[in-house]
């Protein structure tokens, strides 16, 4: 018992220190800076936009430093007095995705991208990075921040919110902000009512189930003009407040937004650690980049396994593990280097990976055989390719509707990013 109080007394002084930092360096807002990305399959550039002042900050107060190096891009904010970084987090884009199609050989384009940190107290340097082919992060930006900039704009946007679980403070939970997409102001009743159901399902999922108490959820009750949402091919076009389509990068059943400012604003009405949008939709799809956020249709018959799904990737990092249905990316993994999703192997550089969790007796590849249905390997196949990329386990939430569950890999990625959000 000695000891058990020992190292509660240290992990409460950790705590109260980290908390301290916080305090030493940052306001209870968070600071918004907008970008332009742009460029083509060859080539990206970054452009500066906007800087927002937004009303809360609803991530960590303790873990301030990203300690997974996930994702195609990062960004440090760096004290100027002291030079030393105070805050770093890593995160990905629509516009990396659209660089690996077709159409980018041949056109350039912008996409918007955003990122938030906590609003500094004093002048800092944020450095953003871009992970190359290669996997090595290179700065492609750097801008110095003085906080008290008064063309820093400071103006709220106002809709109607809903707390719809209450878990505690959100500097010691993580808290989704739902937004309403496609769902006039007659149909929001509806869209709480979606909204239920599709937590229900998540919490009844491990590991979220586990830390369904670590979770507090918003509705963000943002109002359409019109029902439902844009399907070009069948020339179906709706007035909605996020713009949302199917067929994102001509594939059918992608749905996203590249409206992202929008989603940002309407995200900033709650204290957040990720962003969920609910489309009110019945055709099956949906999408999710890491940090950034998952989108989902509300009524198709397995939009909760797709929505758990998107949750996936965009909370987590977890890649896709399937490989034999069609994508419009070209080459999106790099097989020649170890890529940075949990979830997923070239065998390049295996050690960082799951390989402490394989049995002895299991052979390295693993056969997609019956014998191993429920067991941890290296299984070809994953990424979008069927050889070069390897996955874990012989299904998951990750790579069918066959399945509820995510495997022993990925509730362990996810489980590491509940505890890294609540401490």
């Amino acid at each position: 018992m000695k000891y058990i109080n020992i190292i509660i007394f240290c992990l409460i002084g950790v705590s109260g220190f980290s908390q301290n930092k916080y305090n030493q360096f940052f306001t209870e807002n968070s600071l918004r800076v907008d970008f332009l990305f742009s460029g083509n399959s060859k080539a990206e550039h970054i452009f500066l936009n906007k800087l927002k002042k937004e009303p809360f900050w609803g991530g960590s107060r303790i873990n301030l430093v990203d300690t997974f190096n996930y994702g195609k891009y990062k960004f440090e904010v760096i004290d100027k007095a002291s030079s030393s970084i105070i805050f770093s987090k890593g995160f990905c884009t629509l516009f990396e995705e659209w660089q690996t199609i077709t159409e980018a050989k041949t056109l350039n384009k912008a996409m918007p991208q955003t990122i938030n940190l906590p609003y500094p107290k004093k002048e800092v340097v944020l450095k953003l990075y871009s992970r190359n082919k290669n996997g090595i992060f290179k700065q492609v930006f750097e801008l110095e921040i003085n906080p008290k900039n008064y063309f820093i704009n400071p103006e709220k946007y106002f809709t109607q919110t809903e707390k719809l679980i209450d878990n505690g403070e959100s500097s010691q939970k993580i808290d989704l902000a739902f937004i309403a997409e496609g769902y006039t102001t007659n149909e929001m009743n509806k869209f709480k009512n979606d909204v239920l159901r599709l937590v229900k399902y998540m919490f009844s999922v491990e590991p979220f189930k586990k830390y369904r108490k670590s979770f507090n959820i918003w509705l963000i009750k943002s109002e359409s003009n019109e029902s439902g949402t844009d399907i070009p091919k069948e020339k179906i076009y709706r007035k909605t407040i996020l713009n949302s389509s199917f067929y994102t990068f001509n594939s059918e059943r992608y749905l996203m937004t590249e409206d992202y400012f929008t989603v940002k604003d309407i995200a900033s009405t709650v204290p957040y650690d990720n962003i969920c949008i609910i489309v009110n939709s019945k055709k099956y799809g949906g999408g999710g980049i890491y940090n950034y956020y998952c989108i989902s249709s509300a009524d198709h018959k397995l939009s909760s396994k797709v929505f758990v799904h998107e949750f996936g990737h965009s909370f987590a990092g977890l890649a896709d593990e399937y490989y034999t249905s069609s994508t419009a990316y070209n080459n999106f993994f790099n097989l020649e280097i170890e890529p940075w999703q949990p979830n997923l192997t070239t065998l390049v550089n295996f050690s960082r990976k799951w390989n402490t969790l394989i049995d002895k007796s299991t052979p390295i590849p693993t056969p997609r055989d019956n014998k191993y249905s429920n067991t941890i390997g290296v299984y070809e196949g994953g990424g979008y390719v069927n050889k070069g990329m390897y996955s874990p386990y012989m299904d998951c939430r990750m790579k069918s509707n066959q399945t509820d569950s995510f495997c022993p890999i990925c509730q362990q990625a996810i489980e590491k990013i509940i505890l890294f959000k609540t401490k």
